[in-house]
């Protein structure tokens, strides 16, 4: 099973969960984590091969990863700790999985709530992956994530994001970060169905208005996603919302999940 930290709350039943992306660890929700547990239990996970969710090896030997099968790692946690229903709260390709899992088991996701979220890979995220699956098995991974770093967050005010996303990579291992460079493979498919189908799942996308990969196709999805959907944009922002303005993150996502228990 995979890794996960727990932050009980007494007074309260509601569980809010909370999925990091790509070469993250659960470490990156470090400033959310107090403004949560005051009024819900919280749930952080880290992701196969990602912070304490060492790769053992049995699971090195294991098939390619697909986005279903690292949604049903999400789901055995929840099975374990007997979890029926939690908010789920995700950052850039966490937002994937989470709705993944609404797409697999929609009765165990009361609300998701899609930072930094990926929907499409416009033309210059397109190159990238190219680029990527040229080069993963020639390059040392953390110059290629480096590159990846600077691309999707180029600003000065994005330095933060960049280093933290860098340090916790460098905790990967080389066949770990090509196994999660593979996935690239079925995203464009799986982003697809994602922008065509709409879940009866309430849903608020909160964006940076500087992450200019990813806010105008996540603008488009919400105006025809309208009846789950909400859009919340954060200025002078980048990809990584919770980390660059965590106070009006907070503020949002505990608004949004309040209004909708």
């Amino acid at each position: 099973m995979i890794n996960y930290t727990l932050y009980r709350n007494e007074n309260s039943e509601q569980w809010v969960t909370f999925v990091h992306g790509a070469g993250g660890s659960s470490s990156i929700w470090f400033k959310q984590i107090r403004d949560f547990k005051k009024d819900y239990n919280v749930l952080l996970l880290d992701l196969r091969g990602h912070g304490e969710s060492k790769t053992t090896l049995k699971t090195a030997f294991k098939q390619k990863y697909t986005f279903s099968a690292l949604a049903n790692d999400i789901l055995e946690v929840l099975d374990h700790l007997k979890i029926e229903k939690s908010h789920f709260v995700g950052i850039s390709l966490g937002t994937i999985l989470i709705r993944q899992l609404a797409e697999m088991y929609p009765d165990r996701v009361q609300t998701m709530i899609l930072g930094g979220a990926i929907l499409k890979m416009n033309f210059r995220s397109q190159i990238l992956m190219r680029l990527g699956n040229t080069f993963k098995y020639v390059l040392p991974y953390l110059v290629l994530y480096k590159f990846f770093a600077f691309v999707i967050m180029p600003k000065k005010s994005h330095k933060q994001s960049r280093s933290l996303f860098i340090t916790e990579a460098k905790k990967l291992y080389q066949k770990e970060f090509i196994k999660w460079f593979k996935l690239t493979a079925e995203i464009n498919p799986v982003l697809k169905w994602f922008r065509q189908v709409e879940l009866n799942i309430p849903t608020l996308y909160v964006m940076g208005e500087e992450d200019y990969m990813f806010l105008p196709s996540v603008r488009k999805v919400v105006e025809s996603h309208y009846k789950s959907s909400q859009l919340f944009v954060i200025e002078k922002c980048g990809h990584v919302v919770n980390v660059e303005q965590p106070n009006a993150f907070n503020t949002a996502v505990l608004c949004f999940i309040n209004n909708t228990k």
